[in-house]
């Protein structure tokens, strides 16, 4: 591994939802917290490219996933991070402003790397050595953008015109103009002309310079992160911004509210453009992931339990519990998911965001979580439901606790089916081993706990006659929920 470059903070923002990657990617669960390209999720793929470039990251993201993002973390073995928690989204100008921040406390000014958290690059050499030639440039107090080479004249990016070149042999340009996702005629021109780059989003700078140009250009913003920061609750590696502060800022984007500004204030600093010679994807939509996997000799992405016959440029995504059948089949897509399944013809992947506003509108549950909910504890599934009964399969980490807590309307009977669960019953506390089971009556406290080193799994029907999972009330909690 090689050594960091300290001066060089790397900042991952963590914010986005992914709507048009449904029904992978949900609410409470969004695509960069996602396996979409292998063994690793979106945001751990952003967290190994740029470890060995910059010091440990500041990871800013929405504070409902905390849990998730932190285990992700753990699993890596990165250590030292910071996860900046949002109480709210407010899009990426605010996400960047609040970490300049955080990263200029105590009198520093490092150089931030900034680089969403979902995004797929292929080429890690030619990446690391892109950051290699910008950071000088960037440690001047320039704005360092990077744009990718277009293929093809697409419509879903942003585009960075380029204006004259450094001259050398790895040139970097000045940055001209941002223009936003065009139309398929401009598209085309911008492809023909070779004066455009696609907008990867990701931007190199000294946090000095982001935070004096926020200064000038959104006063307003910088003025409600400062407040947000400054009464910011720390929580072992959560720095937990202040919600009411943070409520008050203005939403924009990092292109919208500063860097499109920057040609026509040039005090702020020169802008840049950097070349990114590599395979880029923002992952935006089911056709991008088709675009950028890998594919058999017929054009095919295929995941999980699936065959495919006589079937062409097709993605499917099945599960491994159930068998996938594509036959006579040309540029679809097949995404299968315990609770739901997508079809759509992978020209068409655009309009699934409009799928989910209108399940949004009809108050659809499949919007906001899958049917597996991942928990700080672990997760559980529900497996079957029904008027007065729901049976759900329940999986608890090692040395992880659920709450002690009770429930009004309901009663809870519980299998052990793997390991050995710590059980608390009112006054009772005792060890379940795999085959025993337990009744948990109404209005009792209880706590399923596991203090061993493997994973505990059990099998839990609840009875009565509500059983949503506000029906709980904590009395202890170690993740400090309410």
């Amino acid at each position: 591994m090689r050594e960091p470059n300290l001066d060089l903070q790397s900042v991952i923002l963590s914010g986005g939802s992914g709507t048009r990657l449904w029904p992978a990617s949900r609410e409470s669960y969004p695509k960069q917290l996602l396996r979409l390209l292998g063994e690793h999720s979106m945001l751990q793929e952003t967290l190994l490219r740029l470890e060995g470039i910059a010091a440990s990251p500041i990871l800013v993201g929405n504070e409902e996933y905390r849990f998730v993002v932190a285990e992700q973390i753990r699993q890596l073995g990165i250590e030292h991070s910071k996860l900046l928690l949002e109480p709210m989204g407010r899009n990426t100008a605010p996400a960047l402003t609040l970490a300049a921040l955080l990263a200029s406390s105590g009198g520093s000014d490092p150089v931030l790397l900034v680089a969403p958290a979902d995004h797929a690059i292929a080429g890690l050499e030619c990446f690391r050595e892109a950051i290699t030639r910008g950071l000088p440039v960037a440690r001047e107090g320039a704005f360092v953008t990077f744009g990718i080479q277009p293929t093809r004249a697409e419509t879903g990016y942003g585009y960075l015109r380029r204006g004259a070149s450094t001259g050398d042999d790895h040139p970097l340009f000045a940055l001209d103009a941002f223009v936003e996702k065009p139309d398929a005629a401009n598209a085309q021109r911008f492809l023909e002309s070779g004066e455009y780059l696609w907008n990867s989003g990701i931007l190199m700078l000294r946090a000095s310079v982001w935070l004096r140009a926020m200064e000038r250009l959104q006063r307003a913003m910088l003025g409600a992160c400062r407040r947000a920061l400054d009464h910011c609750k720390l929580d072992g590696d959560f720095v937990r911004v202040d919600r009411e502060a943070f409520a008050e800022c203005p939403s924009d984007s990092i292109d919208y509210a500063v860097m499109e500004k920057l040609h026509s204030h040039p005090e702020l600093g020169p802008a840049w453009i950097l070349p990114l010679y590599v395979r880029w994807s923002d992952v935006g939509t089911w056709d991008a992931l088709w675009e950028i996997a890998d594919k058999d000799a017929s054009g095919n992405v295929a995941r999980g339990n699936a065959i495919l016959e006589n079937t062409r440029n097709s993605l499917v995504l099945a599960r491994e519990d159930k068998l996938a059948v594509a036959v006579g089949c040309d540029d679809l897509v097949i995404v299968d998911t315990p609770d739901a399944l997508l079809v759509a013809d992978k020209r068409s992947t655009q309009d699934v965001r409009n799928v989910v506003a209108a399940l949004k509108d009809q108050q659809r549950e499949h919007v906001a979580a899958h049917r597996k909910v991942h928990r700080p504890w672990g997760w559980y599934d529900s497996i079957e439901r029904g008027a007065c009964f729901q049976v759900k399969r329940i999986a608890v980490n090692p040395g992880a606790s659920l709450s002690l807590q009770m429930h009004h309307r309901r009663a809870e009977h519980w299998v052990v089916v793997r390991g050995t669960a710590r059980v608390t019953r009112g006054d009772e506390v005792l060890d379940l081993h795999e085959n025993e089971s337990i009744f948990i009556p109404l209005g009792i406290k209880h706590r399923l706990q596991n203090m061993t080193g493997s994973p505990v799994e059990i099998i839990e029907v609840q009875c009565g006659d509500y059983l949503g999972e506000d029906d709980i009330v904590r009395f202890e909690d170690v993740y400090s929920r309410v």
